[in-house]
């Protein structure tokens, strides 16, 4: 879908069993919500939500490119514009303080609030929440889990599932078994989730004061910057690094994972049942499956419980729409416990609600359900700031190749995201 027009992006609206045409003018009230790009479960909710109404709405479904920073510019585009088409959106976490500081969400009660939030897990919470008030309702969230090759591990002499290990144990340890640690170190979004969270699992965090918007501190430059630089330093160095790691992406990294010299890996839990859906088709071994073995993100310090990734979707209402009422129980019903168990069944996406992972046939597909559910309530959210995409791209730009990263880079991304938001250096 990248370079189209959202209006003349993939659209499915529902008439109870009847496909009908978008922008029908006849019938109950169409709301258009605009997803990322999945395998059909937002869509397969919508039809269900849009039935369980009662005729009192519709439901398309237009989705949005892939990529994540593409899909933040099409909506910032259309609602600078006061567009009244846009009723649902799903939200990646990280833009959603620029949405709702640019007023482009419809904010919910206290009431609205704790509905939405009763049983939610708080990584999810915090990551939708601004400005003290919830803007988006937690629908999917998403962490990153350390993979490990079992047959390395054992090789290696550490076995993580066992024991907290930090990023130097899992060197160390790849390096004994000739193995490799798997990162996602190309210059994109994929790489801040790296740094963010390194800089969380030190005990820091990028911006001391994100709130203050252009005027905002960098924090970077501290001791827990200059830990998580020691750590990229650390892989990038060693033998056990991809490597193509300053071009290694999710699926990168994945393959490379799934290889004859894998062993340990920093990812989604989508890699499981991509693994197995790789057996399904017959390019990939059932023995690497039987392999895998899980853990928590590794720590930084060995005194500091690691903060693991945070990634998801949370659904915001355009603040110009019109059909304000009806969108919020098309939310409810969105988010529903049972909902979000579908979703994640079907979709392969973890829930943002705690109970969903006591589901039997969820923790059948996932059986490292537990590990998510407590990776996902201690995950720390990327930076929050309105200009998140510059922060997010001067930091990226900064410890980019990571084979350059040293003790000055902090420092050097500090001074970068100042002189970003004061327009003095353009990315």
């Amino acid at each position: 879908m990248t370079g189209r027009r959202l209006a003349v992006s993939l659209c499915v609206v529902l008439l109870g069993s009847i496909l009908a045409a978008c922008g029908e003018a006849s019938g109950p009230p169409t709301l258009n919500w605009y997803i990322n790009p999945d395998n059909g479960g937002q869509a397969a909710l919508a039809e269900k939500c849009a039935t369980a109404s009662g005729g009192s709405y519709d439901i398309a479904v237009s989705v949005l490119p892939n990529d994540a920073t593409a899909q933040r510019e099409q909506l910032v585009r259309r609602l600078a514009a006061q567009d009244e088409s846009i009723d649902l959106m799903s939200l990646d976490p990280p833009f959603i303080p620029e949405f709702a500081a640019a007023g482009f969400l419809r904010s919910f009660t206290e009431e609205e609030a704790s509905e939405f939030t009763e049983g939610v897990l708080e990584g999810p919470i915090e990551a939708s929440t601004w400005d003290d008030e919830l803007v988006a309702a937690p629908f999917w969230a998403n962490t990153q889990l350390l993979w490990f090759r079992k047959s390395a591990a054992q090789r290696g002499g550490l076995d993580p599932s066992a024991t907290d290990a930090t990023w130097a144990d899992l060197v160390s340890a790849a390096e004994r078994a000739d193995a490799s640690v798997e990162i996602q170190g190309n210059r994109y979004e994929g790489y801040m989730v790296l740094l963010s969270a390194l800089v969380s699992s030190a005990g820091g965090e990028i911006l001391r004061n994100p709130e203050a918007g252009k005027d905002v501190e960098p924090a970077i430059d501290s001791e827990a910057g200059a830990s998580a630089a020691e750590v990229v330093a650390l892989i990038a160095d060693s033998p056990a690094a991809n490597p193509a790691i300053s071009t290694s992406d999710e699926e990168a990294g994945r393959a490379a994972f799934q290889s004859d010299r894998g062993g340990y890996m920093v990812n989604w839990p989508y890699v499981y049942g991509a693994a197995q859906e790789a057996v399904a088709a017959g390019s990939l071994d059932q023995a690497v499956v039987d392999d895998i073995g899980w853990a928590r993100y590794p720590r930084v310090d060995e005194g500091l419980e690691s903060r693991p990734p945070l990634g998801g979707i949370s659904l915001g209402i355009g603040a110009y729409s019109r059909h304000h009422d009806l969108a919020l129980d098309a939310v409810r019903c969105i988010t529903s416990l049972e909902s979000q168990t579908e979703y994640m069944i079907g979709a392969k996406n973890p829930a943002a609600r705690a109970a969903v992972y006591d589901d039997s046939e969820v923790r059948e597909i996932f059986p490292m359900a537990d590990l998510i559910r407590e990776s996902i309530g201690a995950g720390a959210p990327r930076p929050k700031t309105p200009y998140y995409t510059d922060v997010s791209t001067a930091v990226v730009r900064s410890f980019h190749p990571p084979s350059t990263v040293d003790q000055q880079t902090p420092e050097q991304a500090a001074e970068l995201i100042v002189d970003v938001l004061n327009d003095r250096v353009l990315l």
